[in-house]
């Protein structure tokens, strides 16, 4: 177990955490209600900064606050089902004796709804959009004229309304390699920076032990989060979305996801040296197996670069017209562990063992005896890295044919978020290319 503490992205509260602590009750509050103001619906991690919560005065009168049902107004009926998301939440003190201290709104989600008191605190405004389909939880808190306190409790839930933007969020729930990285696939195109930055923040990341981690856009319809380094051997993460009835413009609004909870195995990472012809495994950082290898050939030269394993395919009919080949093939190949969505393998290659080792044969493919492939397909698994060095192929494209997410840098990563930089390139990658082996 680590003693280091969870880490949460952007600026989510952690799965299991107490709900966000109530500011204090005061007089005028409205600079303190401005500046929470700022906070995005989904962003509630600082809330704390507004105040701490409770009430240390003496006074008998503070513990036993007063029904302040008939001293104010709220333009949201109790218990009602169709609240108008569109519409502002007001809250007024319809008695000339009493004034509002403090308003306290929450959806299911714990997103807090900012708002603005008047400077008679006789009002209050919300001044961020209500989410749409949502159950609110009001606290209004008052004070008479002999400073008694008063409390009034509202429950409702605003309708659901226009159109929604679905997120699917990846990988499945499972174990993977230290390389895997997260994935949010929208239903919709989003191109305006301001709704990538309300997206951005409501999808939430929580992990033990803590990493340094940022989403990046690939383009206008997928994100991926990745941490700054691999993330640790044998972590816990879980990816969830507080999109939900956020108003992303009029007539859109976010839509429900799946939470993902993933975590992850040994830190396994091959190294193949297209140079040497060797093939070194580690294991938590410790050599664990070196095979002899063959890599692409002049004309298909092996990818360079970091790649993180697809999945593992026990057999595989690779040919020479899936990628388009002059040299006719036709091979059943065994134990296939595949890198690119173009059909990078490594795999079995017991027709070219005379050449691992020595020089490079294939058609872009990591060769080796069926041995040493079976060997490789049973210890690694999905997410797990294998980064080709030396080869004279192109270097492996961070997007768009698999995950090459880390052959970007952290500086270069950070430029596809929303939140931690001010640019971001909404260019993505150009289609991926069909699935076609490469022996």
């Amino acid at each position: 177990m680590s003693d280091k503490p969870d880490s949460v992205h952007p600026g989510a509260t952690p799965l299991g955490a107490p709900s966000t602590p109530r500011p204090p009750v005061r007089r005028d509050r409205r600079k303190v209600v401005k500046s929470c103001a700022l906070l995005l619906a989904p962003l509630t991690m600082g809330l704390a900064a507004c105040g701490t919560s409770g009430n240390s005065s003496s006074d008998p009168l503070a513990s036993s606050p007063y029904d302040a049902t008939d001293a104010v107004a709220v333009n949201a009926g109790a218990d009602s089902q169709d609240v108008d998301p569109d519409k502002p939440l007001e809250v007024t003190a319809e008695s000339g004796e009493d004034k509002i201290t403090d308003v306290f709104a929450t959806d299911g989600a714990g997103r807090v709804l900012p708002g603005e008191l008047s400077a008679d605190s006789k009002h209050w405004r919300s001044t961020g959009p209500l989410a749409a389909g949502v159950r609110y939880n009001l606290q209004v808190s008052t004070e008479n004229d002999e400073g008694a306190p008063g409390r009034r409790t509202v429950h409702f839930k605003t309708k659901p309304k226009g159109k929604h933007l679905n997120v699917k969020l990846g990988p499945d729930n499972g174990t993977y390699g230290v390389g895997q990285p997260l994935t949010a696939e929208l239903s919709r195109r989003v191109k305006s920076r301001k709704q990538r930055e309300i997206i951005e923040r409501a999808l939430r990341v929580k992990s033990t032990p803590h990493v340094e981690g940022s989403w990046h856009w690939v383009n206008s319809k997928e994100l991926h989060f990745r941490p700054r380094t691999y993330w640790p051997a044998h972590a816990s993460i879980t990816l969830t979305s507080a999109l939900k009835g956020l108003k992303l413009h009029k007539g859109l609004y976010g839509g429900s996801a799946t939470p993902v909870r993933m975590k992850t195995g040994d830190r396994i990472e091959a190294i193949a040296d297209a140079s040497s012809l060797v093939m070194n495994v580690k294991k938590n950082g410790r050599t664990v197996h070196s095979m002899p290898i063959t890599t692409g050939k002049a004309g298909y030269e092996t990818r360079n670069g970091i790649k993180v394993i697809l999945a593992k395919e026990s057999f595989v009919r690779m040919t020479s017209a899936s990628i388009g080949a002059s040299d006719f093939y036709d091979l059943p190949v065994y134990w296939a562990t595949r890198l690119t969505d173009s059909g990078e393998y490594v795999h079995g290659a017991p027709w070219s063992v005379g050449s691992q080792g020595v020089s490079n044969t294939s058609h872009g493919c990591t060769g080796m005896s069926s041995g040493n492939a079976r060997w490789f397909f049973e210890n690694v698994r999905q997410g797990d890295i294998v980064q080709h060095v030396n080869t004279a192929g192109e270097n492996m494209a961070p997007f768009g044919n698999g995950f090459g997410d880390w052959n970007l840098n952290w500086k270069q990563w950070r430029k596809g978020s929303t939140v931690n930089t001010a640019k971001y390139d909404d260019s993505g990658p150009a289609d991926a290319a069909r699935l076609r082996p490469e022996v």
